[in-house]
Order: structure tokens, then C-alpha cells, then sequence
């Protein structure tokens, strides 16, 4: 089992700071939550607690950039994609601001925090930045080493980072190429698409469809924007059906479909397209407390006492 990404989060960036002092955590009045606290205790001098001021943090973390620094910034994501959406789109994307984003409780796994802290629909939003790299890592040793390539690397990066653990994805000693795709399991009827810690969620649901005699192949997309389109598309050719499990909405687009779309206008001259799309995913509605289903099944290695639904 892995570690909380969270968790990894902080103790990667503790360690960078013990060699860098140019890396610094913002935190806006969450860091016993992010995990942030504990770099605040480990480097007090390299760490800011700027209160619940979203905007006021993603505008400061510029301004330190600019000064030769690597920022991090320290919230849920729903306040990085929504409440402070104009500031990430203005003041560091568009500027290409060396400004990384540690977005914290994004996802259906942490749907106990109900409908106003919250979000699904982050790495659509933030996917569709010009300029922003968009990370969704599937276990603790990925996390750890997106954080350091995120930390090494100029430019605007939004990590998604789940509250727990889960099963381990990688090997010890991966290292994170911006861009690749990674086969977990080789099939011939069905490729499942997955990004995140849904990865691991979506490997099991192979073992399941095995059982039932179907062949599903499963990619894990750690790295939404640049991806590797050309390698989705080969992997889905001569393959039936391509769906994408996702932590989205079913109605609306997704990350995964835009990129599973993506790959499909780069094979449409090299191979024929899959037909028909499975799109899984949560309703269209406002996720409340308990996440997206009646059980604890929106994260089995949830810690959190479930909740039922209520509509």
C-alpha cells in the first residue's frame, strides 16, 4: 500500500528545501489538511501561511517567482480551480510563472468533504491552460517523483494530490518522463484509459472483466497535459472498445475523453477508430456528503467512516 500523496507530497519537498532554499510552501489556512505543516516545521523560514486568501496566495507565489524562487502552493483543489481560477489563468499561466500547484481532496476518493470542498471537474479546468502542466500521479514513488521533476523544471505545474493511500503502481527507482503513458496490463478486447490514483481502481475492474472472460488492457496517463497521444492511439488500435474511468462527470467533457479524443484525431489515418466509447464517470449533479455512490466503494482504502448518499 502507498503512502498518502499528500503525506509524500510534504516529506518530498523537505527534503529539496534541505539542499534548495529557494523552494517555499503557501498555505492558505489548510496545512494540517495538506500535510503542509509539516514542512512548515521542518523549514519555518521557507514556509508562509497566508490564510484563507486563495487569490492573495496564487499573486504572491508570482511575485516570488519572479524573485528567483519555486513557490509551492498549498490548498484543496476545488480553491485552486474555482476560486482562484482567474489568478492561476492570469498571473501564472498566461505568464508562464515558475508557480507549482500542490491541489489537495480532488476527486471522487475524497468525496466525504461534500459538495463545497470538493472537485471533479479540476484537471478539465486546468488542462485547458495553455502552458500548464497538469500531473496526476497513481502512487506514492510517482508523487515523489513528479514533485522533484515539477520542483527541477521552469514553468507552471498543477499536481493533483488524493488524502489517502492506495496500492502501489510503479516501481521503486521510476522516473517521470512528462508526457508518457505507462501499460499496466496488456488486453485484447478492451482498453481502459485511467489517470490518478483511479489507476489503481481501474486495474482491479481488469481482474473483474477477466473473470467475466473479457481481455481489458489498462493505460495509465500520469501526465494529462503533454500527453502522449500517439502512444494512446497505438495502444487502442485493433481493440473494439476504449473507455476511460475517471473521477468526472459522464455528461460533461472529461480530461480523459479530451484526451482519448485526442489520440483518436492522430489515428484516424494510421488505424480504425474504436467504436463504441465507454464513458463511465459520476452524474451530473452536485456530489454530496458520502462521494458518488452509497458505499465505500468511491475509496475502498478510505480510512473515513462512510456516509449515505442523500441525493
Amino acid at each position: 500500500m502507498t503512502a498518502p500523496l499528500r503525506d509524500v507530497w510534504a516529506d518530498t519537498l523537505i527534503e529539496l528545501a534541505d539542499r534548495d532554499p529557494r523552494v517555499l510552501v503557501l498555505d492558505a489556512d489548510l496545512a494540517t489538511s495538506t500535510r503542509a505543516d509539516k514542512f512548515a516545521r521542518a523549514h519555518p523560514g521557507s514556509f508562509y501561511e497566508m490564510g484563507i486568501a486563495e487569490q492573495g496566495m496564487v499573486g504572491t507565489a508570482v511575485g516570488l517567482a519572479t524573485m528567483g524562487f519555486v513557490p509551492w502552493l498549498s490548498s484543496f483543489a476545488v480553491f485552486f480551480s474555482h476560486r482562484a481560477v482567474d489568478q492561476v489563468r492570469m498571473a501564472v499561466a498566461q505568464t508562464h510563472a515558475n508557480v507549482k500547484i500542490g491541489a489537495a481532496y480532488a476527486g471522487v476518493q475524497t468525496g466525504f468533504t461534500g459538495k463545497t470542498h470538493l472537485d471533479i471537474q479540476d484537471l478539465t479546468i486546468m488542462r485547458a491552460m495553455p502552458g500548464m502542466t497538469v500531473l496526476a500521479p497513481g502512487d506514492a514513488v510517482e508523487c515523489a517523483a513528479m514533485v522533484r521533476w515539477a520542483t527541477a523544471t521552469p514553468g507552471p505545474v498543477y499536481l493533483r494530490l488524493g488524502r489517502e493511500g492506495g496500492p502501489d503502481l510503479v516501481p521503486v527507482g521510476y522516473e517521470f518522463v512528462p508526457g508518457r503513458v505507462l501499460r499496466l496490463r496488456a488486453g485484447s478486447d478492451v482498453l481502459l484509459v485511467s489517470t490518478g490514483q483511479q489507476s489503481a481502481r481501474t486495474l482491479a475492474a481488469a481482474g473483474r472483466l477477466a473473470a467475466d472472460g473479457i481481455d481489458a488492457a489498462v493505460l495509465h496517463v500520469p501526465c494529462l497535459k503533454p500527453v502522449d497521444a500517439d502512444a494512446i492511439a497505438s495502444a487502442a488500435a485493433g481493440l473494439t472498445k476504449v473507455s476511460r474511468p475517471s473521477a468526472s462527470i459522464a455528461q460533461t467533457p472529461s480530461p480523459m475523453l479530451s484526451v482519448i479524443e485526442e489520440s483518436r484525431s492522430r489515428s484516424r489515418r494510421r488505424a480504425p477508430r474504436p467504436e463504441p466509447r465507454v464513458r463511465p464517470g459520476a452524474p451530473r449533479s452536485w456530489n454530496a456528503p458520502g462521494g458518488c455512490c452509497r458505499s465505500r466503494s468511491a475509496n475502498p482504502w478510505s480510512t473515513h467512516p462512510a456516509k449515505p448518499w442523500c441525493g
